[in-house]
């Protein structure tokens, strides 16, 4: 390195002159050689005792804090709290608890009578094994359970559970009834990789799209007679969307639609025959197919598919399968760069890797694991089984847009 040309630079940028040249030298040259060591390609062996180490101690950045959270009932994310109640039945199994995140209703009311709605929620159903959490909208607007601020919340929520009550990760299931009926059509899509099943109960979609709900069972249980803004419509409308979708799709878009005749908008509990059909169902975090539509609040990230930081678009969408080596882009449309992440519970990456749309070879060699990926991936999301050893970026060839339902 040249040292005065350093020294000069450090004085044009403000720095302070008088340090010594040789300090500012060995700090930059160990500066670059951690980041030639993030860069640096790994073993198999080598990557999976790094991305132990890098969970660890990033499941140790800010435990206290997280743990006073947990102790006190209430999640904050950027001045935002959420408050909670909490519950648990029967005994907690040896992989940890099956975890019920249970939205409650009301909307554009008085606050007092949202209150209510959450009082009644954490009692609502019966569980014989669970933990079950019944959070408290942070406002008393009409779209209180998809609003921004929610997905940050529910992801901090979600880890405070499986790090300090002892939750399964994997066995994390969303339900909602009325108001939280309609987040649950809004988050389980957006937030697909969160949970292993969703149920929505006596809600109204708004504007949500099934499509991202390829990797995710979902239930839907809706009152015959449940007319206000045309709920049960909806309901057999996204049923039937469901049904489509599955028919084009037999591996994917696990459903269960459920229109109980003798009910209008309040079903008496009879939703609740949903929690044994979630409970038989478990998180894949690696499903070998992803479908990816981006809603109004967008995500960076969804299973292995990725875009970099402020290029997320409303509306895009990238449908991708793996098969052997190869990574197939099926449909790409809104989306520059994508980033896929890759690990060897996907593929072998100590072969070749391909990834290719239609007849276009994007992308083809062998990719490299690196600490520098696996220190992104747990930064970007805090999940351990959404932390991966490599990254291909690549820029796909834009589809023409889906004709839409009529």
């Amino acid at each position: 390195m040249n040292r005065k040309w350093l020294l000069s630079t450090l004085f044009l940028c403000g720095w302070m002159p008088w340090l010594p040249v040789s300090v500012l030298t060995v700090d930059a040259s160990r500066a670059t050689q951690a980041n030639h060591a993030a860069q640096m390609p790994m073993s198999r062996d080598q990557a999976q005792s790094h991305r132990a180490q890098i969970i660890k101690a990033g499941l140790e950045r800010d435990r206290a804090i997280r743990q006073r959270e947990w102790e006190d009932r209430k999640i904050s994310v950027r001045e935002i709290a959420m408050r909670f109640k909490l519950r648990v039945e029967g005994e907690r199994p040896a992989t940890g608890w099956p975890l019920f995140i249970s939205l409650h209703g009301g909307g554009e009311v008085p606050s007092d009578v949202n209150d209510q709605q959450w009082a009644n929620q954490i009692k609502l159903y019966q569980f014989e094994q669970a933990m079950v959490i019944a959070p408290r909208a942070p406002t008393d607007r009409w779209n209180l359970w998809h609003e921004p601020h929610i997905d940050g919340l529910l992801d901090r929520l979600i880890d405070a559970a499986v790090q300090f009550g002892g939750a399964d990760r994997n066995r994390v299931y969303l339900m909602g009834y009325s108001a939280g009926g309609d987040g649950v059509y809004q988050l389980a899509p957006r937030m697909a990789d969160r949970f292993a099943a969703a149920t929505m109960s006596a809600g109204h979609p708004n504007e949500a799209d099934p499509q991202g709900l390829r990797n995710l069972p979902f239930a839907i249980h809706m009152g015959a007679n449940d007319t206000g803004v045309n709920r049960n419509s909806a309901a057999r409308i996204w049923g039937e969307r469901l049904a489509r979708l599955r028919e084009e799709d037999p591996h994917g878009y696990v459903h269960s639609v459920t229109i109980h005749p003798e009910f209008g908008h309040w079903m008496k509990q009879r939703d609740g025959v949903a929690i044994p059909w979630m409970l038989q169902h478990t998180r894949n975090p690696t499903p070998t197919r992803v479908v990816w539509k981006q809603d109004d609040v967008t995500h960076d990230r969804l299973h292995w598919l990725a875009v970099p930081t402020g290029q997320a678009r409303a509306g895009s969408v990238v449908t991708s399968r793996i098969e052997g080596q190869r990574v197939i882009i099926e449909h790409a449309e809104g989306v520059e760069t994508l980033l896929i992440r890759l690990d060897d519970r996907l593929l072998d990456l100590d072969r070749p890797v391909t990834v290719q749309q239609g007849e276009s070879v994007l992308f083809h060699g062998r990719v490299a694991r690196t600490r520098e990926t696996h220190q992104q991936t747990f930064q970007e999301r805090g999940d351990p089984e959404l932390v991966f050893d490599a990254s291909i970026e690549v820029h796909p060839i834009q589809s023409v847009p889906e004709l839409k339902d009529p």
